[in-house]
């Protein structure tokens, strides 16, 4: 599975600037989240990616073969 951040980012015509200040989260750790370098991710900041960017889990995940 890969997270599809910086697609929902494009479609809604926000950058990966503008996530990172909502998030709060380290620029480290974010940069791993957002270019899919991450092997987990902790519920409270899926939840607020989700939030943020108002859309659900479902949204931001998509499966690849």
């Amino acid at each position: 599975m890969e997270l599809r951040i910086l697609d929902i980012l494009k479609e809604k015509g926000k950058t990966k600037y503008w996530l990172y200040i909502q998030l709060g989260l380290s620029y480290q750790n974010f940069n791993k989240i957002v270019n899919n370098q991450t092997k987990g991710i902790k519920f409270d900041t899926l939840k607020n990616i989700c939030d943020i960017l108002e859309c659900t889990p479902n949204d931001l995940f998509y499966e690849y073969h």
